[in-house]
């Protein structure tokens, strides 16, 4: 599944959230990612310095601005933390899974 290729749409509130099954199969497409109590995604990335960080920061906001779908950042001096989840049913929705993907591609 070329999840990279695909586009998030926009979810409301009662959408159901993913499944544990449902996040095991995603999460074959994005194996560097954790899934956190079947609720959130998370991964940790590591760069040379705080301005290498700061520039991928940059790439996911363009991602995140073009997706419609923004994650929660966190980033210094050589690292950066991304965690995903659909803030509008408090949980997982293929969209994250979307993000992590094209996020991957970078």
């Amino acid at each position: 599944m070329e999840l990279h290729k695909k586009k998030c749409v926009p979810c409301e509130g009662g959408t159901p959230t993913l499944k544990p099954k449902e996040t095991k199969e995603y999460i074959k497409n994005t194996p560097k990612w954790k899934s956190e109590k079947n609720h959130h995604l998370s991964r940790e990335f590591n760069f040379k310095d705080y301005k290498s960080a700061l520039k991928f920061v940059n790439k996911v906001s363009n991602i995140a601005e073009n997706e419609g779908h923004h994650p929660d950042i966190q980033f210094g001096r050589g690292y950066v933390r991304i965690t995903t989840y659909t803030h509008a049913i408090n949980g997982l929705s293929i969209n994250d899974f979307i993000l992590a993907a094209k996020i991957d591609k970078l």
